[in-house]
């Protein structure tokens, strides 16, 4: 899972081209949710020792900026990893627009997210799947050659 994650935003932060496998997209999602609850953690604890107070404290404003800052990091590889998922089911980057419109639009994202990969080679790419398998196939067919 957390390979997954490094993947997104270490080495593809900011590509916007290729595919991105269902399990990519979706192990981000998951440990990009789960970053964000222990960073909120702090903030609710924070809220309830200074109820009382008029001022949540140091505490909060601390895991505020720290959840900010984590929040601007991953936006881009956010976008980048969810555009690649839309070109692996085959459609451009530019549907991400679709969510959009109330209510249909997320839904229709999330059938999308949720479906498999096009078989095969579209316009964005081979098929993440079978990279592995496309690439010993080349290396057969360049071996046949010679």
């Amino acid at each position: 899972m957390i390979d997954w994650y490094k993947k997104v935003v270490l080495e593809n932060y900011a590509n916007f081209t290729g595919r991105a496998r269902r399990s990519e997209y979706w192990y981000f999602v998951l440990c990009n949710f789960i970053i964000t609850m222990v960073l909120y953690i702090p903030m609710i604890i924070s809220i309830g020792i200074n109820k009382d107070s008029d001022s949540p404290g140091f505490l909060f404003y601390l895991a505020y900026a720290l959840l900010m800052i984590y929040n601007l990091a991953v936006i881009i590889p956010s976008l980048a990893v969810t555009v690649r998922r839309l070109h692996d089911v085959g459609k451009s980057g530019w549907f991400y627009f679709i969510g959009l419109i109330p209510l249909v639009g997320p839904i229709i994202l999330l059938v999308w997210f949720a479906t498999d990969g096009q078989p095969g080679t579209n316009q964005w790419g081979v098929n993440p799947k079978e990279e592995s398998n496309f690439i010993d196939e080349i290396g057969k067919e360049i071996e046949d050659r010679f």
